[in-house]
């Protein structure tokens, strides 16, 4: 008894050593290893990772230098196999793929689901997806050709092939021995599915109810009938949507005419929340996909793309303000208050904007409620507005003595709060319609609407109040 317990405060020491608390991988430990395949000692190397996780070992990757990659996949080759493939950031592992031969491309790919599979062989080159697709077994080349005929980031590139399927004929005891007997079926399932004649679903029935049932009862008087079907070209996006609402841990995936062709698990579909929710977030900055292992040349152009969009977007604020250079000319204080104006609306039409793009992501903002919605942004801006336009007009009289300059500030601050919470409701919305993703776009049309408006208010009131120094 004391021997084994010593063995597990060993194990327990181990894991403390390359593990901090929040289960990330340690700075000295990664360098550890890295040192090893250095100094030419790769059994070293295998030895220190040998205990690691497959998502912790393709997390080593990660946070090794570029250049230490390739050779550290070298001498860890043994144990790079499908499951740390499946968990590796998309670009380290594109650029570890490169790296191998197709044949062993193939033969890592046969090890996994048919999705995670896919995941590794969609982005590679046509030339080299076509020969590590020769370099596999039949069976397998042709599930991941029917998967890449599929459009990207949908349900059919997202499936697993392997699932266990059974007539409603069958009986419980029919079917616990058919999944005995079979030995070539998969061993990781949830649900069997039930299918009629033409091979479409016809219900579900958990294993958990299977095995509490007497053996002679009909398969179809133990599943359920009413199932959520995952059409084969649905996005991947509405997918996790439907798993969220109705608390899914699989579901079936269907064809064009029904036929059951393939199932999705809740495991792929938190990375599909985890990816689309992260994807969003960067793309209102337009900073693309946000990787960190991203090439920087992919980088510098998505982002410099919205950088120049905003230049223009810019420049027509710029232009909103030369329309008043006398008036700044006459009271040069206007020229320093304006950008409060502005910058004020700018954040509030941010944060609706936020809201508003999420509520579209998660299906909460529909046509059915598109009205209430622009309602309430406005109600919120409103008093958002007055509140801040109240103080600021207070702040200003009691900093530079004028009433005038008070209500001026706080109206503009008014009026461009309104407007920006409808340019934070209607502009995603717009794009939404347009078929067009509001949250790549919806930023830069927001912030030059609040900036227009910020200068164009302010400036405008000064002039027709007549404000001069």
């Amino acid at each position: 008894m004391s021997e084994t317990v010593i063995d597990a405060t060993t194990d327990a020491d181990r894991d403390g050593a390359r593990l901090d608390e929040d289960d990330r991988l340690k700075p000295e430990f990664v360098a550890q290893v890295i040192e090893r395949v250095e100094a030419g000692d790769p059994e070293g190397a295998r030895a220190l990772v040998a205990p690691l996780h497959p998502a912790d070992l393709a997390d080593l990757f990660e946070l090794a230098p570029t250049e230490q990659r390739r050779p550290l996949a070298a001498a860890l080759a043994e144990m790079l196999d499908g499951d740390v493939l499946a968990e590796m950031n998309d670009w380290v592992r594109e650029e570890l793929i490169d790296a191998l031969e197709p044949h062993e491309v193939a033969e890592l790919a046969t090890q996994l689901d048919t999705d995670d599979a896919v995941a590794i062989i969609e982005d590679m080159e046509e030339d080299d997806q076509r020969a590590v697709l020769r370099a596999m077994e039949p069976d397998d080349r042709a599930a991941i050709e029917e998967a890449l005929s599929f459009p990207e980031e949908s349900a059919g590139r997202l499936m697993q092939r392997d699932l266990i399927a059974v007539p409603e004929h069958m009986t419980v005891g029919d079917v616990l021995d058919y999944l005995r007997r079979n030995e070539d079926l998969t061993t990781d399932f949830w649900e069997i599915y039930v299918v009629d004649p033409q091979h479409k679903p016809v219900g579900t029935c958990k294993l958990s109810w299977i095995l509490r049932t007497p053996r002679g009862v009909s398969i179809g008087d133990v599943m359920a009938r009413e199932q959520t079907l995952i059409p084969v070209d649905m996005d991947q996006e509405e997918v996790a949507l439907r798993f969220q609402k109705y608390a899914l841990i699989s579901a079936a995936v269907v064809d064009h005419v029904g036929r059951l062709v393939g199932m999705i698990t809740v495991d792929d579909v938190v990375h599909i929340i985890q990816e689309e929710a992260g994807e969003d977030a960067l793309r209102l900055s337009g900073a693309g996909d946000g990787d960190i292992n991203e090439p920087i040349r992919f980088t510098v152009r998505t982002r410099l793309v919205w950088l120049v969009v905003n230049l223009f977007t810019a420049m027509i604020a710029a232009s909103v303000v030369g329309l008043f250079e006398g008036e700044i000319a006459k009271f040069a204080l206007l020229a320093a208050l304006m950008g409060i104006v502005s910058g004020m609306g700018g954040n509030a039409g941010t944060q609706t904007l936020a809201v508003v793009v999420r509520a579209l992501a998660t299906n909460q903002l529909t046509s059915s409620n598109t009205r209430r919605m622009i309602v309430r942004e406005f109600r919120i801006a409103a008093a958002n507005g007055a509140s801040l336009g109240t103080m600021i007009g207070i702040g200003s009289w009691l900093l530079y003595g004028r009433a005038d300059l008070a209500l001026v500030f706080g109206a503009a601050i008014l009026i461009n709060n309104l407007v920006a919470g409808l340019a934070g409701v209607l502009v995603p919305l717009t794009l939404e319609r347009a078929n067009v993703d509001p949250a790549v776009s919806s930023a830069v049309f927001v912030t030059m609407m609040t900036d227009c408006m910020g200068f164009f208010s302010f400036l405008g009131l000064a002039a027709l109040f007549g404000l001069t120094g």
